[in-house]
């Protein structure tokens, strides 16, 4: 997870757990591989189908969604 600005990508409604670990062949999503860390995924949920731009420099106020603080 090293991408420095947002991840567009289209959802459908529903909850979602964006990894937090950096471990996960999910990514953004989690796959469990945080298990035994102190990490824990980032449930969201998305109300209707959308695109959603997801944080990936992790210095959002928003999470997990991008507020444009990879760009300060």
């Amino acid at each position: 997870m090293s991408q420095i600005g947002p991840i567009a990508i289209e959802l459908e409604a529903g909850t979602y757990y964006r990894c937090m670990c950096g471990k996960s062949a999910k990514a953004p999503f989690c796959d469990g591989s945080h298990v035994g860390t102190e990490k824990t995924p980032l449930a969201f949920d998305v109300k209707e189908k959308k695109e959603v731009h997801l944080c990936q420099c992790f210095k959002t106020g928003n999470a997990p969604f991008c507020d444009g603080s990879h760009a300060k």
